[in-house]
Order: structure tokens, then sequence, then C-alpha cells
């Protein structure tokens, strides 16, 4: 696209990447982008910018979907860690640990659990694990800061994303304003010849 770049070259080392998302270029002077190569009108321009502001919304709406899910996935790592951490204390003793588990929605049983250092983790994709109850905490806290990092990424994602929303926006702005300015300017002149 005429008005995207992957990163300047002098800024190339410190700038991070954003999961590929192409940074829009700032269109400064309109005229002089207007006579680039691929350029022809401002239509094709105003639909290439469009199309590249639609890019953008698809790309917002999938970091959005992961975010979600991080975001319910992380709630459910720390409780998962804080039932072993208790586990862990009930293993040295004799007595059996009480509690209840789903059976269905809203359906939960009473179980006595005996002292155990064995567990087992519900991986996803119907995989389900037997651990060590000191295996599954280093897995589950390993899992807990990578998801907790890519929460951060993904925060930082969604404002570049935005900042490429706004640019492209007021990219799209400009170029339309151009355009009614020439058209402006051609129509006096030609009823002026009319006269």
């Amino acid at each position: 696209m005429a008005a995207t770049t992957e990163s300047s070259n002098a800024g190339a080392g410190s700038k991070r990447k954003h999961l590929g998302i192409p940074e829009a270029v700032f269109v400064e002077d309109v005229e002089a982008f207007m006579k680039l190569p691929g350029n022809y009108t401002a239509d094709a321009v105003l639909r290439k910018l469009d199309e590249q502001y639609q890019k953008y919304k698809f790309m917002e709406l999938n970091l959005a979907q992961k975010k979600l899910r991080l975001r319910s996935q992380i709630p459910q790592i720390k409780q998962t860690l804080e039932i072993l951490r208790h586990m862990q204390k009930k293993k040295e003793t004799t007595d059996p640990m009480e509690t209840r588990f789903l059976l269905a929605d809203n359906l939960y049983c009473k179980a006595l659990v005996p002292p155990t250092d064995k567990v087992c983790l519900w991986l996803g994709a119907n995989v389900m694990l037997e651990y060590d109850i000191d295996e599954a905490q280093a897995l589950l806290e390993k899992n807990l800061a990578t998801a907790t990092r890519n929460l951060d990424s993904l925060e930082e994602d969604l404002d570049f994303l935005r900042d490429q929303f706004t640019t492209t926006e007021v990219n799209m702005a400009r170029v339309y304003n151009w355009d009614v300015k020439r058209r402006n300017k051609d129509n006096p002149s030609k009823s002026g010849d009319k006269s």
C-alpha cells in the first residue's frame, strides 16, 4: 500500500514489531502523495486506505478475542495454583481433604480426597496428564507468567493498532478534503468559461 510501511530503517532497531501489523504513514503533503505511482485518483487512494482500515479492524477483532481468552485463562491458572498450594500443605497430614467438585452445571458433589502427591491437569484438547504436585506447580507458574506476558504484549499491540486507525482515518479525511478542494478549483473555472 502507498500509505503503509513496515518500519523506517533509522528506527528499526529500537522499534518493537507488533505482530506484523503494518505501520500507517501519516500523509503530510497530500499533493505530493497523490503524485506517487499508483495514486491516480482520489477515489482509488480512498479505496486503498479504506481497505487498509478494514484490515486494521479485522486485526483488532482477532486481538480482542485473544485478549478475552487470556483474561479468562489467567484467573483459572491462579485458582488452580491456589488449590495446588493447599494440596501441598495437606499432603503432610493423614487427614483426608473435604472438597466439592462439579458434576454438571450447578451440580456439585462432596468428596473426601486422601493426601496425595499426584494431580491431574487438564491441558485442553481432550488431554489430561498426571503430574507430581511440584511439577504441576512449576508448569502452572510458567504458564501464568507466559499468559501475563502475552496479555501485556496484546495490550501494547492494541494500543499500536488504535494509533494506526487514527492515522488512517486522518489520511482518508485529508485525501478527501484535498479532492473536494481540487474539484472546487476546477468547477469555477469551467463555469467561468461557459458564461
